[in-house]
């Protein structure tokens, strides 16, 4: 039997849940106020996908590991689709005038394009377009 899951919920330790909250805002994520508190926020990324950015205190209530910083380290990429060229340009364009960082250059690949940024607490985000009728 092959494994499915239904939705995806992604966990961050943040340095700061309201600073977090308010650049993922700026960028254009929802919230889900049913899974927010002072120590998390629960954001849409689309109907199947969630993060939450937990406090750092909170994160720890769920493992027993060092916590990276990922500023200086690199853990995971998160890579979301876009519906277009200008859509992956518009949303990291937020990013950077949210306070976010760059992560990467712009990468055109003709059926693939894509762009990155650091969000505040360092984590890579990547926004990638596929033009599936030039596969």
């Amino acid at each position: 039997m092959t494994f499915q899951s239904k939705n995806i919920f992604i966990n961050l330790p943040v340095k700061d849940v309201k600073k977090s909250t308010e650049f993922f805002q700026s960028v254009g994520f929802e919230i889900n106020l049913q899974f927010t508190n002072e120590d998390t926020t629960c954001l849409i990324v689309s109907d199947n996908i969630f993060v939450l950015l937990l406090s750092e205190s909170r994160f720890k209530d769920f493992t027993t590991k060092e916590i990276v910083d990922a500023v200086t380290s690199a853990q995971a990429i998160y890579c979301l689709s876009a519906e277009s060229r200008e859509q992956v340009d518009e949303l990291v364009n937020k990013a950077f005038a949210a306070g976010g960082k760059p992560s990467s250059d712009k990468q055109d690949h003709s059926f693939m394009y894509g762009w990155g940024f650091q969000d505040l607490d360092g984590y890579l985000w990547e926004v990638a377009y596929m033009d599936e009728s030039k596969l």
